[in-house]
């Protein structure tokens, strides 16, 4: 396992970086999605679900390292990061790791290809003047990055894009989603085949900018090439 950093107190906060986690076969339910590790699992039903949830907890509560939990009807999705630090470690591998395993005890397959994270852009030139609006008027928080989020992770967070000048011929919001690095070739095409358009690939593999008939944009994203995600 490539990792960077010590283990300290008997806790692994060994840094784990995207390429170590697509190299593990221990993680092969799990994608990095802007720096977090995220899986799903097809579990058929609530109770399933909340069986599976009942074996998390356990293991959360064994390890004291606890992830984000969102369980509906047919699947479980599964969250992770190293909060204290700011990003993934080796306790998140060893989480992700014992959290397949009581999946695969309990016979649900894992659907990682499913999970994806949306943010939302907005092309400013002024970014601390429009910042507490927004914050405001949507109920966010800003952080150190000065990027606003939701405390309870249910609304798609906001980021400013630094624009030397007004944007005027094109739209001023677009979205991100950033998707699992092994299907977001397939996402791009599938977005083509539906009548969208390629604005710009210079960037891929860490984003391609569509565009659908009308001119408004989105990011497909993924962390290769940029390790920070």
């Amino acid at each position: 396992m490539s990792v960077i950093g010590a283990t300290v107190a008997g806790m692994d906060s060994t840094r784990l970086t995207p390429t170590a986690v697509a190299a593990d076969p221990e993680l092969a339910d799990w994608r990095v999605l802007l720096g977090r590790l995220s899986t799903r699992f097809a579990t058929g039903s609530f109770v399933t679900g909340a069986r599976l949830v009942a074996a998390i907890t356990e293991i959360a509560e064994e390890l004291d390292h606890h992830p984000d939990l969102d369980l509906r009807y047919p699947h479980l999705t599964v969250t992770t990061v190293s909060h204290d630090v700011g990003h993934l470690t080796g306790r998140d591998r060893e989480l992700a790791r014992r959290v397949s395993a009581a999946a695969r005890s309990m016979d649900v397959s894992a659907v990682p290809a499913e999970v994806s994270t949306l943010e939302v852009a907005l092309d400013v030139t002024d970014a601390d003047r429009v910042r507490p609006f927004w914050a405001a008027v949507l109920g966010l928080q800003a952080g150190a990055d000065g990027d606003l989020a939701d405390p309870a992770g249910r609304i798609a967070p906001l980021w400013f894009q630094q624009m030397d000048e007004p944007r005027t011929a094109r739209n001023r919001f677009h979205l991100d989603i950033t998707v699992p690095h092994d299907v977001a070739e397939q996402r791009v095409a599938d977005a083509l085949a539906a009548g969208g358009t390629l604005v710009s690939d210079e960037r891929a593999p860490s984003w391609w900018v569509l565009a659908d008939a009308e001119g408004n944009e989105v990011c497909v994203c993924t962390w290769q090439d940029r390790e920070d995600f």
